[in-house]
């Protein structure tokens, strides 16, 4: 019996959250009008939502709650997209009309008319949908201060927590049965990201904003991870509906879409620098290297969480790496937060307290092993010191470690403006 009560204690919490955007849905019955939270700057703005048909909620969720779940999640499964809906979204006096597509989703694009207010940084729009049947809703829009000094765009799977958004069974256990944040997130990101969020000043509140090749059906799931680990909540951008169904059980292919949406958001905050986080697990390393490559002075520093010593993926590291190196910006692998907070600390994009902050919550966090060593390649020039990666530098070093203790790798020339801590 007591070993039950676990098993009993992580279904109804799985349930639970896996139901919740079937009742938090704007729209208990029929058809519903489901916004996810939007970015943009103060010339124009994005969001993208879902229309969708569902069925009436249960009745029983006093009496029996667990049921109530499975029955929602039911639903869930059940719920069908509603593809040409119409709608028009109102935002600081500009109003455009929206469409769905075939997979019942809607995208909206506007500059608002008037001036946004400079006391807050999310800020509601309104959703009207009028076709086929009248619903009212409200998104929330980041919109980042001018206090901001950089941008940064973060993958999540194998950066932010180890994988398994594509293996969703695994992830909830993880999150609900183990009971253990060392098993879902890297030791210390949260508060690396909390102090990339502050900038050196504390309140530079700088975007965050995350990339996922995972479906928008799992998006409540992350943010209940992001809150659990006090990571700064951001759009959590996905980057397509996998498409999935009886008919077509897989997903459709999106290899462009992650350059695509990077491309979009430099565009988009043109007057600032970015910070590309990712890992060496799967394309991170290539969708980077053309970023660079295309955006000249746009990058700060690219840190790549090292999970992978597979041959080929170190291959594509050195690419990156000479990239990088020839643009006059820096290349941090690793698969430690702690060095990366230190060369972030180095390059002025947080401040120094916070290296304590991400030892202190890594040391709660992780197993007790001895910590990595950092070496660099560093030369006088962008020129010499991607020869220096051509030559194998960068692969030597790499192959010194153990697969248990990786060393952290920093490429970069000798000479690098930090940031402006204004």
């Amino acid at each position: 019996m007591g070993t039950a009560k676990p098993w009993l204690r992580a279904l109804t919490r799985i349930s639970g959250l896996i139901a919740r955007p079937v009742r938090e849905a704007q729209g208990e019955s029929g058809v519903v009008l489901q916004p996810y939270r939007g970015y943009g700057s103060p010339t124009e703005v994005f969001l993208i939502g879902r229309v969708f048909r569902q069925s009436k909620p249960s009745s029983e969720t006093r009496r029996a709650p667990l049921l109530a779940d499975l029955r929602d999640i039911g639903r869930r499964i059940a719920r069908r997209a509603v593809p040409n809906a119409a709608g028009t979204a109102r935002f600081y006096g500009a109003e455009v009309p929206f469409t769905t597509d075939q997979d019942g989703y809607f995208r909206v694009h506007l500059s608002p008319a008037l001036s946004l207010p400079d006391d807050r940084l999310w800020h509601t729009m309104d959703l009207a949908l009028e076709q086929p049947q009248t619903v009212q809703a409200q998104a929330q829009i980041f919109i980042p201060p001018a206090s901001c000094r950089y941008v940064v765009i973060s993958d999540i799977d194998d950066t932010v927590m180890y994988t398994g958004v594509a293996n969703k069974l695994r992830m909830l256990w993880r999150l609900f049965v183990e009971d253990a944040k060392s098993r879902v997130a890297f030791p210390g990101v949260g508060a690396l990201y909390r102090a990339l969020h502050a900038g050196t000043s504390g309140h530079q509140q700088n975007p965050m904003l995350y990339v996922s090749r995972a479906p928008w059906g799992i998006y409540e799931v992350l943010e209940e991870f992001f809150d659990r680990h006090g990571i700064p909540v951001g759009p959590i951008l996905f980057l397509r509906e996998w498409g999935v169904s009886w008919t077509s059980p897989l997903p459709r292919k999106a290899e462009d879409h992650k350059r695509e949406l990077i491309h979009n958001m430099l565009a988009l905050y043109r007057d600032l620098p970015f910070v590309l986080i990712g890992d060496s697990g799967q394309h991170d390393p290539e969708i980077y290297r053309q970023i660079v490559d295309e955006h000249p002075g746009r990058v700060l520093a690219v840190y790549i969480r090292n999970v992978s010593r597979d041959p080929k993926r170190i291959r594509e590291i050195e690419d990156l790496a000479k990239v990088v190196a020839g643009a006059g910006s820096s290349l941090v692998l690793a698969a430690d937060s702690l060095a990366m907070a230190e060369h972030a600390v180095g390059l002025g994009l947080i401040a120094p307290t916070a290296l304590s902050e991400v030892q202190d919550e890594k040391a709660a966090t992780a197993d007790t092993v001895r910590p990595p060593v950092t070496y660099g390649i560093q030369r006088r020039t962008p020129a010499a010191t991607a020869d220096a990666v051509s030559r194998g530098d960068l692969q030597r070093l790499v192959e010194t470690g153990s697969e248990a203790v990786p060393p952290s790798v920093v490429v970069e020339p000798e000479t690098r403006r930090p940031l402006d801590k204004a």
